[in-house]
């Protein structure tokens, strides 16, 4: 049982003591990425070609994508078959604002945090994220994505709690009860995928049978807060859902439209319910998401994304800032390996199965990477 801990600890001491080296990027101007970007255009079936003002704005979006993609590949560190792949992807005709504002504006737990903290979320162990965040080194995507020596990279995570006896690999997905992966589109509401898909995963583990939940229904109808395809917050989702009592209907009798509309819950519908759940910063205590995972099932989390636009697989371990401040997505932890080389969670997407590895990705466990541990949320359902 001591070979994952020794690694978490490894990665841990990595995290805390990596240091940003200058690197020198190789000649990527636009004319020589020119016929680079043709092919692009053709391979992702892209339909600007022919529109010279949009060409010229998405070559240069692509020739910014090119030298992210160098920079990050180049700095990755760690066993190669183990580090973080970055590439092409459909996004990467996109400007850095584009995506954010696309893909990253609608997991917004800092908009409620001032006045919700603490009292609609007292259900869990909670933390107020915000004071935390005051001691918090800010983070500069744009100018160093190498910080990784801040406070959030807490080395005690992996010494000071109680080795607990848990399986060393728990892969939820095998046991048949994590729903398909879907893909938001344009619509902000990944804190609403990530939520209903740990709901739908839960009420698979105690029913034995896997049903597909309305994500539609609480874009139109939650409110505290929650904005539809504006965004929201998978915290402010649960305390919403407990305290209405509210019954998720299956999709089939509440469509997938990704656009905001009238709410139309049936009043006596049936579905499945919210009984408690809890909504916790586990910064420094990511031996208690693997327990969760193992022991009780899935967990919704809030991260940061930013790096994630031209993510291909492997783990991720760098470049990805943890300060609760920076979290702008949310997504669904299904799983974790200790026995890897470089131990990760399995973490379930809403970008469509076009995204890294078929709608999933790998987040490297000790460091609280990408700041998955700030916002944690476990459910039980009724």
């Amino acid at each position: 049982m001591k070979k994952w801990w020794n690694w978490i600890l490894v990665v841990a001491l990595v995290c805390l003591l990596f240091v940003a080296i200058p690197l020198s990027y190789p000649d990527r101007t636009k004319e020589s990425l020119r016929p680079m970007f043709d092919e692009y255009i053709e391979n992702f079936n892209k339909t600007y070609k022919d529109d010279p003002a949009e060409y010229e704005k998405r070559l240069e979006h692509f020739v910014a994508s090119v030298k992210e993609i160098d920079r990050l590949n180049s700095a990755a560190r760690g066993p190669e078959q183990h580090r973080a792949r970055y590439g092409l992807t459909q996004m990467s005709d996109m400007s850095k604002d584009e995506f954010r504002d696309i893909h990253l504006s609608d997991e917004q737990p800092h908009r409620y945090r001032r006045h919700k903290l603490g009292k609609s979320w007292s259900k869990g162990r909670v933390k107020d994220i915000e004071d935390m965040a005051d001691n918090i080194d800010d983070y500069d995507d744009e100018d160093d994505d190498d910080k990784e020596g801040s406070p959030h990279h807490n080395i005690y995570i992996v010494i000071r709690k109680k080795r607990a006896m848990l399986p060393l690999q728990v892969d939820w997905r095998t046991k048949g009860v994590i729903g398909p992966v879907r893909d938001q589109g344009l619509c902000g509401a990944c804190w609403a995928f990530s939520t209903i898909g740990t709901m739908e995963a839960m009420a698979a583990i105690d029913t034995g049978k896997l049903n597909t939940l309305s994500v539609q229904e609480v874009i139109d109808c939650a409110g505290l807060g929650n904005s539809g395809c504006a965004g929201g917050d998978i915290c402010l989702l649960l305390d919403w859902l407990l305290m209405t009592d509210t019954a998720v209907q299956v999709e089939k009798e509440y469509p997938l439209k990704l656009t905001n509309g009238v709410c139309q819950a049936k009043k006596n519908a049936t579905g499945v319910k919210v009984a408690k759940f809890t909504c916790t910063d586990l910064v420094g205590a990511e031996d208690k998401i693997i327990e969760s995972i193992a022991t009780h099932g899935p967990v919704a989390v809030a991260v940061n994304a930013l790096t994630w636009q031209n993510y291909l697989g492997g783990v991720i371990q760098y470049h990805c800032s943890g300060s609760p401040k920076e979290l702008n997505h949310a997504v669904e932890l299904v799983g974790y390996d200790l026995t890897a080389e470089v131990p990760y969670y399995i973490a379930k997407n809403s970008w469509g199965k076009g995204f890294g590895l078929d709608g999933y990705l790998k987040l490297a466990i000790g460091c609280n990477i990408c700041g998955l541990a700030n916002e944690v949320a476990s459910i039980d359902i009724k």
